[in-house]
């Protein structure tokens, strides 16, 4: 068929999309409507840590179908409660609340710690409701999480943004300490800024963070919508440094490409009382049985240490291209990383990889002189050194070009 064929046009118009429609995925790859295959390096901006189509998604969906798929978020279903205890089994975390996305995800986060603040009023016996959040950050697209988020321009898109996010620059403990006032009561960040450029935070800064908020009695609130769920090679980022944040949000990966994210919290934390929080959809036995098939899989023995060998791997080759090539370098944590182009040509090499024939390659630029990789989790190394050939072949060209 033709992509002439497709009306398209009673699609809201909200980014610009390549004449191109995708009809199968599975694993590492994608087909469009012509038979084209693509290696696919966005997996739905790193939504699908075990590729696309993965057989226990498949194996789940089927069964829960077969069985229940809603029955309201005012009863219990198993696979909701199944999924919450596994959660709070593996991280430092005692209560889940379900919902369907990041930015919902983030959004319950922003409230419970709002409540808390109600509850633990500062010395004038007023509320505390403010949010120390970072410049470059992303928190979903929810008109309080777009005020949450650090990411240039957002604050003039949908003007007037949500008050009480104050921004601080990430891995600057001062900056954080600055902005801290009577009305102060979380600091909320991505252990990984992926929109941003996959900047890590560091360790140092993290341990530091965390015995500041303790001794100004403010909550410590982890995004890890993007690198939650084995993405940085350990099951949770807020790992890697050694710390309890009191709060975690979790998105894409935890659903393995279907819609299911989680807002987790301490014991302590949880203060939501009946009517402050909920949703149609939120802990639906169909998308959290499919959450407990993904996080099985991530606990297979050597599952995580192969994330992490891979991520090792996809950096080294990184840094083959950027001595190759002149580049800037690389950065990122597991198997979520960025190559440093020294110069605003990330959307070029995105168009060019895309239209390579006969296999395309799809890759994100989050930033003009930046390229993000966000694959499977069990991307193979042969799928690794092809990208890497099909991305220098790219490099050859546009250095060509001038």
């Amino acid at each position: 068929m033709e992509f002439s064929q497709y009306d398209t046009d009673a699609l809201l118009y909200i980014t610009n999309r390549p004449p191109l429609v995708f009809t199968e995925g599975q694993g590492m790859w994608l087909t469009d409507h012509t038979g084209k295959r693509y290696l696919d390096y966005l997996q739905g901006w790193a939504v699908n840590c075990l590729g696309h189509s993965p057989q226990c998604v498949q194996d789940a969906l089927t069964a829960q179908a077969k069985k229940l798929i809603n029955p309201s978020p005012a009863f219990y279903n198993e696979p909701m409660v199944s999924l919450a205890s596994a959660l709070t089994a593996n991280s430092c975390f005692d209560r889940v609340f379900f919902a369907n996305s990041g930015a919902e995800a983030n959004e319950s986060a922003i409230k419970l710690a709002r409540k808390w603040g109600q509850k633990t009023p500062n010395e004038k016996g007023e509320s505390r409701h403010e949010i120390i959040t970072f410049d470059h950050s992303f928190h979903g697209r929810t008109l309080a999480t777009m005020s949450a988020s650090g990411k240039p321009g957002w604050d003039k898109i949908f003007a007037p943004q949500v008050s009480g996010f104050h921004k601080a620059d990430l891995n600057d403990i001062a900056t954080v300490e600055n902005l801290i006032t009577d009305r102060t009561v979380a600091v909320m960040l991505e252990p990984v800024q992926g929109e941003g450029g996959v900047i890590p935070a560091s360790r140092e800064f993290m341990q530091a963070l965390r015995k500041l908020t303790k001794e100004r009695k403010l909550l410590l609130i982890v995004d890890e919508v993007q690198s939650g769920m084995g993405r940085t090679g350990e099951l949770f980022a807020y790992q890697l440094s050694g710390i309890e944040p009191d709060i975690m949000t979790l998105g894409k990966g935890i659903g393995g490409g279907v819609p299911l994210s989680a807002m987790l919290c301490k014991e302590e934390v949880a203060c939501f009382e009946p009517g402050d929080q909920g949703g149609t959809y939120n802990g639906n036995p169909l998308m959290t049985a499919v959450g407990g098939a993904v996080l099985k899989a991530l606990l297979e023995p050597g599952f995580l240490p192969g994330v992490r060998e891979k991520g090792d791997y996809l950096r080294g080759e990184l840094l083959k291209l950027t001595d190759r090539f002149g580049l800037a370098g690389e950065r990122g944590k597991g198997l979520l990383r960025a190559l440093k182009l020294g110069r605003a040509i990330g959307p070029q090499i995105v168009e060019l990889a895309r239209d390579m024939e006969p296999v395309g390659l799809l890759l994100n630029s989050p930033r003009p002189d930046l390229l993000r990789f966000m694959p499977a989790l069990n991307v193979s190394t042969e799928e690794i050194d092809q990208m890497i050939a099909m991305l220098a072949e790219v490099l050859e060209k546009v250095e060509k070009q001038g």
